[in-house]
């Protein structure tokens, strides 16, 4: 790792941000109290299994994406530049310890979970790319211009330049899971009960009624009697008996408490929600069929990923090309490996559009991973049969 900055003198102790506590999540501003009184931090909110699960479909398929870096021509047409030295950062390794799948997938999950949004430091040397680094949370800290909007970083209280800072930015400038923190609180409420009425009982099935006048000494006899009896996981099917007018009263379940399951599925509906992830990708199959579960394979795609991409490619963009490369090249992510079929209607589906002359053989080769075949750039239609000139008899 090459050090921006001079090297300093001074030891730090840096362990508290390898392991983040959530003292020092609040100190750094990082964690919400709900109006129910419980408190969401990143770290707490991926406790809940479908917080943690659309951060993960989300910033694993986007991580999973094919990246290419491309040169744009005047007009706009953009042809692979697999030389760049750009590319390598993406595909490979983007530092010492760190691949380049690593470092999309842990942006995109830092603009999921931190207002903030994802952030990592391009090193240069002399213009040139030498690594790209991700800090932990905090240590990159961002200023906003109230009046431009145009922010400002700093590493350590030092500032560096915006040009050499990958930035993923959250819509309205709020991550996902800070906007989502009274539905992942609730959900916490909700875990907790059930881990307490399975554990050890959050309410009473019922209650003892003694006759006035028994004894304090009688009660706590007859308590202990009755756990010994009726408590326990061996007690089941025992039969009850009850001595001195003693009498139980079972307790009701309410509407409520009847639908505690349901209102748990909810919760993990209105977490998908925030994310803008379908439920099914939640593994919530109530609804899910095999015909509208590929429609939403779909909308998941263009309607909670496509911005991401955007937005992820602009970040990468503006960091990683200098200034007069900004204009002539891009990056970009193949968004084919999200929509690919079965390879019996990706054959139909090539085949026709070679018949109609929309790709030739070769562009169709390409999509299933072939290498090229001599004569494969002709543009024509391999269901016509032309007929051969004839060749002239042997005399």
């Amino acid at each position: 790792m090459i050090w921006p900055f001079s090297k300093r003198t001074v030891e730090v102790d840096t362990k508290s941000l390898a392991q983040p506590s959530e003292e020092l999540y609040a100190a750094l501003g990082l964690t919400f109290t709900t109006a129910g009184g419980v408190t969401v931090s990143g770290e707490t909110a991926l406790r809940v299994p479908a917080v943690g699960s659309a951060i993960r479909v989300i910033s694993e398929a986007v991580a999973c994406l094919d990246v290419a870096v491309k040169t744009v021509d005047a007009d706009g047409t953009e042809i692979d530049a697999p030389n760049h030295p750009a590319l390598a950062f993406l595909r490979d390794h983007a530092n010492d310890w760190t691949s380049g799948y690593e470092l999309i997938r842990d942006l995109v999950i830092d603009a999921l979970s931190d207002d903030a949004g994802g952030l990592a430091y391009v090193n240069r040397i002399d213009g040139r790319v030498i690594e790209i680094i991700r800090y932990r949370r905090g240590v990159i800290t961002v200023e906003i211009d109230q009046t431009t909007g145009e922010p400002s970083y700093k590493i350590d209280n030092r500032p560096v330049p915006g040009a050499n800072v990958i930035h993923l930015r959250c819509p309205f400038g709020r991550a996902p899971l800070s906007l989502a923190r009274e539905a992942i609180g609730i959900s916490l409420s909700l875990d907790k009960h059930a881990a307490q009425l399975f554990g050890r009982g959050a309410r009473p099935s019922g209650a003892l009624k003694f006759p006035k006048g028994m004894g304090e000494a009688s009660v706590k006899a007859a308590r202990t009697a009755w756990r010994s009896t009726h408590e326990g996981n061996d007690a089941n099917g025992q039969t009850a008996i009850l001595f001195d007018g003693a009498e139980f009263e079972p307790f009701t379940f309410s509407s409520t408490d009847a639908q505690f399951l349901e209102n748990r599925k909810y919760q993990a509906t209105e977490i998908a929600r925030a994310f803008r992830v379908p439920p099914s990708m939640l593994f919530d199959l109530d609804r899910a069929t095999w015909s509208n579960t590929e429609q939403m394979g779909r909308e998941f795609l263009v309607y909670c990923l496509e911005p991401w991409l955007r937005a992820l490619e602009g970040s990468l963009r503006r960091a990683l090309f200098l200034p007069d490369e900004r204009a002539t090249h891009a990056v970009r992510f193949d968004r084919d490996d999200l929509t690919r079929a079965d390879l019996s209607t990706r054959s139909t589906v090539i085949n026709s559009l070679i018949a109609s002359r929309v790709i030739n053989p070769n562009e169709g080769r390409a999509w299933l991973g072939l290498t090229p075949r001599e004569g494969g750039e002709e543009f024509l239609n391999p269901n016509i049969v032309t007929a051969q000139e004839p060749t002239d008899a042997a005399e």
